[in-house]
């Protein structure tokens, strides 16, 4: 087992990742490198995350060719070959592998061994796995503790990996291709179960099986952490499924409860209530379903050894992960925010953030659809999805690495809508040009999107910098990061 050798060993052996440039391999990229072994990848282009990787050391190619798996100081095998959900059995460095006999894993099969003998944080749930997972991390870092972490997101001053130097691990568990099942948590949270990715799980039924499933692999000495907003945890409250948890939520019954919610434009913020105390909590991030999270990453820290006097001063501090209602900029005062919002629910809930941190503002929304699958799956709960906005815009699919469904049309997610002011808009372009064309002083457009639309913010930016303004005035600008993570 590599990852059982001592460190003086690890040199020797190197690990090969195809798709390292993604969300899901470049943290664990990250991790291998920092515990020694030599680590190599390819992705189909480069990008910030391969950047920061090559910083650290690791070889990255960008395509993919049989000949990058040779490492020609002095040329050889990979020992390990780790691949991403997206990458397909024909890709090159995948059959060359298999030839060689190289063992070829995912994420599932990596995870077990490398967090072996680590106290693991998994946070798990369909909406708020990453601003939870990186409030765990950054409350423990600010208070000098050096836990290990993987987040899905680029967060300031943390990164999004680190292999730490105590036995603590935070994991951001990932419910795709089944990815969290190759872990034992000491502590689970479960933030939500709503229902997501039904190119795998075809049905609510079948998604909710398979945190069942890792519900069972916590450890004899472990416990779950849940919000008890959430239907379905209710249900496995109930049925007595979560004896021995720890609950949180807005509603009477949780053991952690917050209170007295208030919405301001610095962040939000409550009264935290336990049987014991009553605590009262500022945020830097807005949004009910920030609030919740933030109480799942303080009920964790604390069952790692901080009290909550200690932990709660830290949570003001945390601005946000990238693409998280990242704020992008301000011109002919439009604000611009980009936000990874892709499922129905996660759409409705920045969009009650944004309301209510600017709600003088007038609200664009332009929305990317996900994947042919989802929409046509979730389509029904698109209806009053957007009712915080005043202006709606849904662009092509995002098809990822799905194939084109003819059927399935941005018309389609705008009648499903029933917004009065939802437009279809294809082409990303196109969409830079309206908004150009139409977008007044006092706006504030919001990209949502986990796909390509990103590129609109930088790009309506600069147009509108580029605009002829006789009487807008630019407001000074608001460098208010808003978390929507769910």
């Amino acid at each position: 087992d590599l990852f059982q050798l001592p460190r003086s060993q690890r040199r020797r052996h190197r690990i090969h990742l195809v798709g390292v440039g993604g969300t899901g391999l470049a943290p664990i990229a990250r991790v291998l490198a920092q515990l020694g072994f030599r680590v190599s990848g390819s992705d189909r282009e480069a990008n910030e995350r391969t950047e920061a990787l090559q910083a650290l050391g690791v070889r990255t190619f960008v395509g993919h060719a049989a000949n990058q798996l040779l490492d020609d100081q002095p040329p050889q095998r990979p020992d390990l070959v780790l691949i991403s959900s997206a990458v397909p059995d024909d890709n090159p460095e995948v059959q060359q592998a298999r030839a060689w006999g190289v063992p070829v894993v995912k994420r599932k099969e990596i995870l077990g061994p490398l967090t072996a003998g680590r106290d693991v944080i998994a946070v798990s749930g369909t909406h708020g796995k990453t601003t939870t997972t990186a409030l765990i991390a950054h409350i423990l870092t600010r208070a000098g503790r050096k836990p290990g972490y993987i987040i899905g997101s680029e967060i300031p001053e943390l990164g999004f990996s680190d292999a730490g130097e105590e036995p603590l691990f935070v994991i951001e568990a990932d419910e795709y291709d089944h990815m969290f099942l190759g872990l034992q948590p000491w502590r689970l949270i479960i933030t939500n179960l709503d229902w997501d990715h039904p190119d795998l799980f075809p049905t609510h039924a079948s998604y909710v099986d398979a945190f069942a499933r890792l519900l069972a692999q916590v450890r004899p000495d472990g416990r779950v952490i849940y919000c008890r907003d959430d239907r379905t945890l209710r249900e496995w409250e109930r049925e007595g499924r979560l004896a021995g948890g720890i609950s949180y939520g807005s509603f009477r019954g949780a053991f952690a409860r917050a209170e007295n919610i208030e919405m301001r434009p610095e962040g939000a913020r409550y009264r935290l209530v336990t049987p014991t105390d009553a605590y009262p909590v500022q945020l830097a991030i807005q949004g009910l379903h920030n609030v919740l999270n933030s109480m799942a990453a303080l009920l964790a820290v604390t069952e790692a050894g901080l009290s909550f006097r200690e932990a709660i001063p830290h949570l003001a501090s945390y601005r946000g992960a990238a693409r998280r209602f990242e704020f992008k900029g301000e011109a002919a005062g439009v604000i611009v925010i980009d936000d990874y919002a892709h499922h129905p629910t996660e759409v409705h809930s920045t969009l009650q953030a944004a309301r209510a941190a600017y709600p003088d503002r007038a609200i664009w929304a332009v929305y990317q659809p996900h994947t042919f699958s989802r929409t046509r799956t979730l389509l029904d709960l698109f209806n009053g999805v957007f009712g915080p906005a005043d202006h709606v815009i849904i662009t092509d699919i995002y098809a990822a690495r799905e194939p084109i469904d003819p059927d399935i049309t941005p018309e389609l997610v705008a009648a499903a809508s029933h917004h009065d002011r939802a437009l279809a808009i294809h082409d990303l372009d196109d969409v830079t040009d309206y908004l150009t064309r139409n977008l007044k002083p006092n706006s504030l457009v919001i990209i949502l999107s986990a796909g390509t639309a990103t590129r609109i913010g930088p790009a309506l930016l600069q147009r509108l910098q580029e605009k002829p303004q006789e009487k807008a005035t630019q407001s000074a600008q608001r460098n208010l990061t808003l978390n929507t993570d769910y």
